[in-house]
């Protein structure tokens, strides 16, 4: 029985976890998972003919740059210590097969040398190798006259545009298109033309999530006659297929692989950080983002602290890496 005036656990010691949590300095000095400025990679997007940087409004704080706008923001983001981007382009036009993805003169190649001039090796630049900014069907490869993507034709210009951004200056080419093979299709091509320095950032586990609206906006992409990529993308019911993905990709020569979204899927994260060992990124997509952006603006959230905690959580889930269009927000906050 216990004695009057006392609690059952007054003859127990404080537990651990409580004692740790007491300060802000102990809660950091115990912290399990740690959210820095070399864990994140900046998405950027640069927009062929126009002269000033353009807002996206379903992506607030984000824009589509100008060469010259791309060259300072990342300038900037390097002296706040971000030491990644990742380039996605639009082109003045489009057309059937998205040949701006591989023309020495397409947009994404000259923002790749204008960076490779200014920085060298000193900020890892990749580059998304993927048709759908430059098809006019929106589509992620060559449409047969079915409607459906032939997935063996466009490995070979996924190819193409890969050895154009090695030869521009990326560091890592990062194929999100879903094709099968088009991991060792592009492994192939670049040890073919001399690049086989070139890292290859497979997006290996790419959900077709209802999550992408804003950066569709962001790249000017609508799917020809209300089509979508669920034929070739990720069923998103399904983990266990991620897995079989990743050891495709794995198996052709990835270098890294990616989970992609990252809140929503962070079992397929964990998943994968326990199936293989190379670096394992995860992009934090826009919808992901804008959600935290919209919910902030009403005062619903508080949106700094929302945005480190679901980031944290990704990496807590395994991800080495993660791609975000809160990397400058975060470096801001950090620097």
């Amino acid at each position: 029985m216990t004695a009057p005036g006392t609690h059952p656990s007054a003859s127990f010691p404080a537990s651990r976890p409580r004692r740790l949590r007491r300060t802000s300095a102990l809660r950091e000095l115990v912290a399990e998972t740690r959210l820095g400025v070399n864990d994140v990679i900046a998405p950027l997007f640069v927009r062929e003919g126009i002269t000033e940087p353009q807002p996206i409004r379903s992506l607030p704080g984000v824009v589509q740059h100008t060469r010259s706008s791309l060259r300072r923001e990342v300038r900037e983001l390097a002296g706040l210590g971000i030491k990644s981007v990742i380039l996605f382009g639009i082109p003045a036009q489009k057309d059937d097969v998205g040949s701006s993805a591989w023309d020495p003169n397409g947009i994404v190649q000259v923002a790749l040398a204008d960076l490779r001039e200014d920085h060298g090796d000193d900020m890892v630049l990749m580059a998304d190798c993927c048709l759908d900014e430059y098809t006019s069907h929106g589509h992620c490869g060559v449409v047969r006259p079915d409607g459906r993507v032939d997935n063996d034709a466009t490995l070979e210009l996924y190819a193409r545009a890969a050895v154009a951004q090695a030869e521009a200056g990326a560091h890592v080419v990062a194929p999100s298109g879903m094709m099968d093979g088009q991991v060792g299709a592009i492994r192939s091509a670049l040890d073919g033309a001399g690049h086989s320095e070139v890292s290859v950032l497979a997006y290996s586990a790419k959900y077709a999530s209802a999550l992408y609206g804003p950066f569709r906006d962001a790249v000017d992409v609508r799917i020809a006659g209300g089509g979508d990529r669920k034929g070739y993308q990720q069923d998103w019911r399904n983990a266990r297929e991620a897995l079989v993905e990743v050891a495709a990709d794995l198996a052709q020569g990835a270098d890294m692989v990616m989970v992609k979204p990252a809140v929503t899927y962070l079992d397929v994260i964990a998943a994968v950080r326990a199936a293989c060992n190379v670096p394992v990124a995860a992009y934090h997509v826009s919808g992901e983002y804008s959600m935290i952006k919209a919910a902030a603006a009403n005062g619903w959230i508080d949106g700094d602290a929302v945005a480190v905690e679901q980031l944290t959580a990704v990496k807590r889930a395994g991800a080495d890496l993660i791609l975000t269009y809160f990397a400058r927000d975060l470096a801001e906050r950090w620097s």
